[in-house]
């Protein structure tokens, strides 16, 4: 499979979501994230300009059968040029699904914009639906502005909106019963993800995680029933809410990613760009690729494509969180990109 012009790896996978990443920044300092004074950016010398990123995305949906992109950071909103980017990729033919994933700040000004621009849907991040909590978790005071961005999504049609919490030992973890009802409430899906060790901190313990198992034990008092339609490539598995439906009139859906306990390596189609330049077949990847190197040297979009190739098929089965050499990636999740 390997010549035949897709992003294969030698287990058979085929990469067709790509991921993108348009900045390292932030303006939350989530606890699980990155440390409260910030990290050192990225120099913007060494970002990759919009019509850079638009290049190489150019490639991968021509030329690599990638058939989905979504965008993500650090804090994607934040791009200055992230409405042209999207609209560039929408422009595309064949044209990929395009979606984003954001914290939810200035989205309420944006969404309509993103819209036209061709983006069709987004996912939030919110852990808890406490504003005080949420400042004690971000060191922000920017709850407020989350639940307008959400509202706003939802108003410029770029649903299903999606929220994406991350339930912490002692912290918030006696809240996804209530950020499921306010989910279900407001017509948004909810997707509740295992911590990974991702933080910038290297603080990350397997035994203090919230695992799966755990969330759905805290979801009992719904009866939730397993979802019928298969989750296919999709990382989230997922399970019908009764009594509930979405904003499109469908049965009511809530998801759980078990990265760490319940992986789904076996069926994993992304492939990741960094905002500088960097191929990564995996989000746990100790490796990289420099396809920056090769946009600025001038090489052609053929090279590009068999680079961008030949990183995939270096792909690892699975990311191997169990086992005892397993190392964190250097990157932390804010650099490396959802």
């Amino acid at each position: 499979m390997r010549g035949s012009g897709l992003l294969a790896d030698r287990f058979g996978r085929v990469a067709t979501d790509l991921r993108v990443s348009l900045t390292d920044r932030c303006n939350l300092r989530c606890t699980y994230c990155m440390p409260e004074e910030g990290l050192a950016w990225m120099p913007r010398e060494q970002q990759l300009s919009d019509e850079e990123v638009g290049r190489l995305i150019r490639i991968a949906v021509e030329r690599l059968g990638v058939t989905e992109v979504r965008f993500t950071g650090g804090e994607p909103l934040i791009r200055r040029g992230l409405v042209g980017i999207v609209a560039a990729a929408a422009a595309l033919r064949p044209r990929p699904k395009l979606s984003i994933t954001t914290n939810g700040i200035g989205l309420e000004r944006l969404a309509g914009p993103l819209r036209d621009a061709g983006l069709g849907r987004v996912n939030v991040s919110l852990d808890t639906l406490s504003p005080a909590r949420f400042e004690q978790l971000t060191h922000r005071d920017r709850h407020a502005d989350v639940l307008k961005g959400l509202a706003g999504a939802a108003a410029a049609g770029l649903t299903p909106v999606k929220i994406n919490t991350v339930l912490m030992r002692g912290i918030n973890d006696d809240e996804a019963p209530g950020l499921l009802r306010f989910a279900l409430d407001h017509g948004y899906q909810l997707r509740f993800i295992e911590q990974m060790p991702l933080d910038a901190q290297h603080r990350w313990e397997r035994r203090e995680m919230v695992t799966a198992a755990a969330i759905l034990e805290a979801l009992e008092p719904f009866g939730l029933q397993a979802d019928p339609v298969s989750r296919g490539t999709a990382p989230a598995e997922t399970w019908l809410v009764p009594g509930y439906l979405d904003a499109a009139g469908n049965p009511a859906r809530v998801g759980v990613i078990g990265s760490v306990t319940r992986p789904f390596c076996g069926d994993c189609d992304r492939t990741r760009l960094t905002a500088d330049g960097q191929v990564r077949n995996c989000l746990f990847a100790t490796g990289e690729t420099d396809l920056r190197g090769l946009v600025r040297g001038n090489a052609s979009d053929d090279e590009i494509a068999d680079a961008w190739r030949a990183a995939m098929w270096g792909k690892r089965a699975g990311h191997g969180i169990d086992d005892p050499s397993f190392l964190q990636p250097s990157r932390p999740m804010s650099a490396i990109g959802g």
